[in-house]
């Protein structure tokens, strides 16, 4: 566990001293976000774009780590035991990429139709039957949706078949 912690500051101080645009705390075995890390970055926090958070055991992301992180632009957050996002996130104004892939999602975050700026949603190796098929026909900014290994509904897999603004990527028998 110490080493765990010792990896998270080692690389968070990189961030700030090398004035990097990102954080990459895959692989650290966190099973939250840690709040001491939002005051050794508040000086940088508007200058972080990219945050890679994969291969954790992460149960929830705080509303905090939306509010501070404002000018976030891609979020990776595959591999961890995530169920579902706080409201705050539909309210990230330059996010165009978003990696949930292999959560235990079993509902669609709605709240990522809010984002007009999202380009990519991954949701692949989760256990959503559903989606919001008209919200994210109107999203403007969604170009590719990944939902393979989902176990969709035959509804949703049927309206999948009609052509959509957006690549949809599922997995087919």
């Amino acid at each position: 566990m110490a080493e765990a912690v010792a990896n998270v500051a080692r690389r968070v101080n990189a961030t700030v001293e090398e004035g990097k645009d990102t954080l990459d705390l895959s692989n650290c075995q966190l099973i939250s976000f840690p709040d001491g890390v939002f005051k050794v970055l508040a000086t940088v926090l508007e200058n972080i774009y990219i945050i890679t958070l994969a291969n954790n055991k992460l149960k929830a992301i705080s509303s905090n780590f939306f509010s501070a992180f404002t000018q976030l632009r891609e979020l990776d957050l595959q591999d961890n035991v995530l169920t579902k996002l706080p409201d705050k996130v539909g309210e990230m104004e330059h996010i165009t990429s978003i990696n949930l892939a292999n959560n235990n999602f079993s509902f669609f975050p709605e709240k990522l139709t809010e984002i007009a700026t999202l380009e990519r949603i991954d949701l692949e190796g989760n256990s959503i039957t559903e989606l919001p098929l008209e919200k994210l026909c109107a999203m403007p900014a969604l170009k590719w949706l990944n939902v393979k290994s989902n176990p969709l509904s035959s509804s949703t897999q049927s309206a999948l078949q009609s052509p959509y603004n957006f690549e949809i990527l599922i997995t087919t028998e």
